[in-house]
C-alpha cells in the first residue's frame, strides 16, 4: 500500500532522529502532578527460554536470581509510592510474569496496599494456564493475557515455542479450560510471518472463535536490529508488503465475534480493558529492570543489568539510568497517534492538554490523514477512523515500537559482556 509505504518512511526518519536517550547516573523520577491519571507497569524480565523474534529485557530463569529481583522490584514499587503516585491500574508484563507465582502473588498484594489499585493485567504464557498459577491469580488479576502468537504448530516451531507450550491444539484447550475465571481473557496473536500463510491465518481466527477468549490482540511481526539477524534466520526475512491485506483478512474473519478496540486489539464486548495501557494512560510509571516510564513530555528508561538493578535500587531506590524529553511537537504528536490508536480522539481533550488545537498543532498530520480517507468522522468534538485508517494506525504503532525496541537496544549496549551474550540465544541462567 503506497500510503503505508509513505508513512513508514517518513516515520522512521523521525524515529530515527527523536527516539534517542541520555544515559546518565544522577537521573530521578519527577513527582505526580495533581489530578493526572498513572498506572504502574512492573516488569519481571525473566523466561525459561528466549524467543527469538522477542525485544524486550528478558534473561533466562533462574529461581535465585529470580527472587532475589523480586524483593528489589517490591522495593521500588515503595520508593513510587513514597512519592505519591496514585497508581489505579497495575500491567504486569514480560518476559514471564508468572514464573514465580508466589513472588507474583506478595507482588501484587503489596501493590494494592501501597496504590489505589482498581484493575490489574498480568502476561503469562500457555504452559502456566495450570491450577497452580491460574487459582491464586484469579481474585487478584482482571486481565490475564496468554501469548499465544499462533496456533499453526508449524509456526510455532520456527518460533521454538511448540516443545515449550505444546502444540496449537493443546494451547486451545488450555485456554477453554481458564475461559470465564478471569473478568478478561487476552489472547495475543502476530500476524505477518515470513512463513505464514492467508490459509494459516484465517485457522487462526476460527480457533480464536471457539477459544472461550473475550479478547485477541494481533500484533504485526516487529522487530529491532538487535532481534533482525537472529529472526531472519529463524523464521525468514520480514516483508509489509502484504501486512495490509493479511491485516484485512483477519478484521472480515472475526468481524460478528469480536469488535475493534483499539487499531489491532479485538473484543466480545465493548469496555474490555485493553492491551495497550497507552491509550487509557497518558502517563505511567515503570518498575523493574528494562521498564519504561513516561512522565511530563520525558521518557525515563531502567537499566536494562540485572545486577545494576538491584544495586541502583538497594543505593538509590530507583533503578533510572537514561531518558529523553521530548519537544512539544512530539508530545502532541504522540497523543494523536495514541488517541487515534484507540479508535478515538478528543478533539477539547488535545485543546486542553496542549492548549492549541490539533487543526492547528498538527497540520502536515490532519493533512496527510485527511487527503488519504482516514478519517471516518472529524467533526469539532473527535476524530475516528475509517478501515483504511485503522490499518495505518497499526503501521504507525508497528513503527512506533520499532523505534522504543532502538531503546532497548540503546540500552543494551550497555550491559556488562556477560549479560549482553545471554540475551539473544539459549544462554545458560544468570546471576543476580
Amino acid at each position: 500500500m503506497l500510503t503505508e509505504r509513505i508513512l513508514t518512511t517518513a516515520l522512521r526518519y523521525t524515529n530515527r532522529r527523536v527516539l534517542r536517550v541520555s544515559v546518565g547516573k544522577d537521573v530521578a523520577l519527577p513527582p505526580p502532578r495533581a489530578g493526572r491519571p498513572y498506572m504502574l507497569y512492573v516488569h519481571v524480565p525473566f523466561c525459561q527460554r528466549l524467543c527469538p523474534y522477542c525485544s524486550f529485557n528478558r534473561f533466562p530463569f533462574a529461581e535465585e536470581a529470580a527472587r532475589a529481583y523480586f524483593d528489589s522490584l517490591r522495593e521500588e514499587m515503595r520508593r513510587v509510592a513514597d512519592l505519591g503516585y496514585p497508581c489505579s491500574s497495575v500491567y504486569v508484563g514480560g518476559g514471564t510474569p508468572t514464573i514465580l507465582v508466589d513472588e507474583l502473588v506478595e507482588t501484587l498484594d503489596l501493590a494494592r496496599a501501597l496504590f489505589p489499585v482498581e484493575e490489574v493485567s498480568c502476561e503469562t504464557n500457555p504452559n502456566h494456564l495450570i491450577p497452580e498459577v491460574v487459582d491464586p491469580l484469579t481474585e487478584r488479576v482482571q486481565r490475564f493475557s496468554v501469548g499465544v502468537q499462533s496456533f499453526d504448530d508449524r509456526l510455532l516451531r520456527q518460533m521454538d515455542r511448540y516443545d515449550k507450550y505444546g502444540s496449537g491444539r493443546e494451547i486451545l484447550e488450555r485456554l477453554q479450560g481458564v475461559a470465564g475465571r478471569f473478568h478478561s481473557l487476552n489472547v495475543d496473536m502476530i500476524f505477518n510471518f515470513p512463513s505464514q500463510t492467508l490459509e494459516s491465518l484465517l485457522r487462526d481466527t476460527e480457533m480464536l472463535r471457539i477459544s472461550g477468549a473475550n479478547q485477541t490482540t494481533f500484533y504485526p511481526l516487529m522487530t529491532s536490529p538487535a532481534v533482525r539477524r537472529v529472526l531472519a534466520r529463524k523464521v525468514g526475512r520480514v516483508s509489509y508488503t502484504r501486512e495490509h491485506l493479511y491485516y484485512r483478512a483477519l478484521c472480515e474473519a472475526l468481524d460478528g465475534a469480536f469488535e475493534p478496540a483499539t487499531a489491532w486489539t479485538f473484543s466480545r464486548r465493548a469496555g474490555e480493558m485493553i492491551d495497550e495501557y497507552i491509550v487509557d494512560y497518558e502517563e505511567y510509571v515503570g518498575v523493574g529492570s528494562g521498564a519504561f516510564s513516561y512522565l511530563d513530555g520525558a521518557i525515563y528508561v531502567n537499566t536494562f543489568s540485572l545486577r545494576e538493578y538491584g544495586e541502583r535500587v538497594r543505593t538509590r531506590g530507583f533503578s533510572v539510568s537514561a531518558f529523553r524529553r521530548f519537544p512539544r511537537r512530539e508530545q502532541m504528536r504522540y497523543r494523536f497517534m495514541m488517541g487515534l490508536f484507540g479508535l478515538r480522539l478528543d478533539k477539547q481533550a488535545f485543546r486542553e492538554r496542549f492548549g492549541v488545537g490539533v487543526d492547528e498543532g498538527l497540520r502536515a498530520e490532519m493533512a496527510f490523514f485527511r487527503a488519504v480517507g482516514a478519517f471516518d468522522r472529524d467533526d469539532p468534538e473527535c476524530l475516528t477512523l475509517t478501515p483504511k485508517g485503522r490499518y495505518l494506525l497499526v503501521a504507525m504503532m508497528r513503527e512506533f515500537f520499532a523505534g522504543v525496541n532502538n531503546f532497548r537496544d540503546q540500552a543494551r549496549a550497555a550491559l556488562p559482556p556477560d549479560e549482553r551474550a545471554l540475551l539473544f540465544g539459549e544462554g545458560a541462567a544468570c546471576a543476580a
